[in-house]
């Protein structure tokens, strides 16, 4: 099965790529990054770029600061960054609370928060998670209790990515105890230098520091950074999990990893000495996850086709979450096995530029174990696999 493209559609294309190879940093495009471990000012340079262009914002409306393109220019669009090795963006804003605004919020907020999200001078996180609430995330109980024109906010958020670098955090909170679980809760914007709120680092299982726990305590939070009514966040909630879950299937990007991966076999030997590219075993690994992706990949473009209509993404995007994340987790297995021995050694330094002394091996080995940890919880943030599942049986299926 084959997309055939329009001239205009391959013109497009061509734009695209010739603005990668003036706009995108040739130190970006050569980085060997795990999550979004380039630095700050690093990724607010492309993040500028885009912007300028007017090709930030791909899947907001036209009138918010969106592209207005069509579904087969989206698709061409995050094909040609995931080839050219551009750096996955934060999503905190654009994919994620940036929609929620746009959507549910009132004309003050608008003016107040997309202007900085779009052009990347405000950095957003997201504040769901807690001890003991995750995929369970309606049992939070991050309090929320109303003192006059404030909100007093005392709680802990956990896995909070990239808290220590966010100028905002939007939070679930829990409003009323005595209603039901998803009844009682609503949607904050939180400004991060608020008195009262602390960030403690988490560094994970890949050496590096993404993750932190965020605590809050009295903190005032004006009344008018609530979204839409009190009790109401759950419904907000929903409706950006499901924006979250279409974009983490990562087609693009998974695509890259598989063609980096034939280019190792290339070189790399199975242990009977051949090159792993005449290797059937490995060879067959590959091929089936490849099928896998391309489903994935339909199914994805079936989505967003549906979204360009004016229809909004429903249950059947967490399809696209378990789907995704093990076509990423499967890939990373697959290239710790492709680089064997040159997996082993942890080199954290040249993940971080900071190393004054050679790496072991070759460069595509350096960041494989590191990728491979980090995306282990691929299957669990955005909604565990397992409740994703649940979702289906129950929403699409109807069992």
């Amino acid at each position: 099965m084959k997309i055939n493209l329009s001239r205009e559609d391959e013109a497009f294309r061509g734009e695209v790529r010739e603005f990668l190879a003036e706009k995108l940093p040739p130190e970006l495009a050569s980085m060997d990054t795990v999550g979004a471990s380039a630095s700050r000012s690093m990724l607010k340079r492309w993040h500028k770029a885009l912007f300028e262009r007017g090709w930030i914002a791909v899947n907001w409306p036209k009138e918010y600061g969106g592209t207005g393109w069509n579904p087969t220019q989206k698709f061409v669009f995050n094909e040609e960054l995931a080839l050219a090795n551009a750096p996955r963006l934060s999503p905190f804003g654009l994919s994620m609370v940036g929609p929620v605004i746009y959507t549910f919020g009132n004309e003050e907020q608008k003016k107040q928060h997309l202007p900085g999200i779009l052009s990347g001078d405000v950095w957003w996180c997201q504040g769901y998670s807690e001890p003991g609430s995750g995929s369970d995330l309606a049992s939070l109980k991050t309090r929320a209790t109303r003192d006059g024109d404030h909100y007093v906010v005392n709680g802990q958020k956990i896995w909070t990515s990239y808290a220590h670098e966010a100028d905002w955090i939007f939070c679930l909170v829990r409003t009323d105890e005595t209603a039901k679980q998803q009844e009682g809760i609503s949607f904050l914007l939180i400004d991060m230098k608020s008195p009262g709120i602390e960030v403690r680092p988490i560094v994970s299982i890949d050496g590096l520091h993404h993750l932190n726990e965020v605590f809050f305590t009295d903190v005032r939070v004006p009344v008018s950074n609530r979204i839409g009514e009190e009790n109401k966040g759950w419904t907000y909630a929903k409706f950006l999990l499901v924006h979250e879950r279409t974009g983490i299937a990562g087609v693009p990007e998974s695509k890259r990893k598989i063609a980096q991966i034939r280019k190792i076999a290339e070189t790399e030997r199975a242990s009977d000495g051949c090159r792993l590219r005449d290797d059937d075993a490995f060879m067959t690994k590959l091929a089936k996850i490849e099928v896998k992706l391309t489903g994935l990949e339909y199914t994805n473009l079936r989505i967003v086709a549906d979204a360009a209509a004016g229809r909004a993404p429903g249950p059947s995007s967490s399809i696209l979450k378990i789907v995704g994340t093990e076509v990423q987790q499967a890939l990373s297995e697959l290239a710790v096995e492709a680089v064997a021995y040159y997996a082993m050694p942890f080199q954290k330094d040249h993940l971080l530029g900071t190393a004054n002394e050679a790496q072991v091996g070759p460069g595509y080995a350096v960041s494989v174990t590191s990728s491979y940890n980090f995306g282990r919880a691929a299957s669990i943030y955005g909604g565990s696999n397992e409740i994703q599942r649940n979702v289906i049986a129950k929403a699409v299926l109807g069992l």
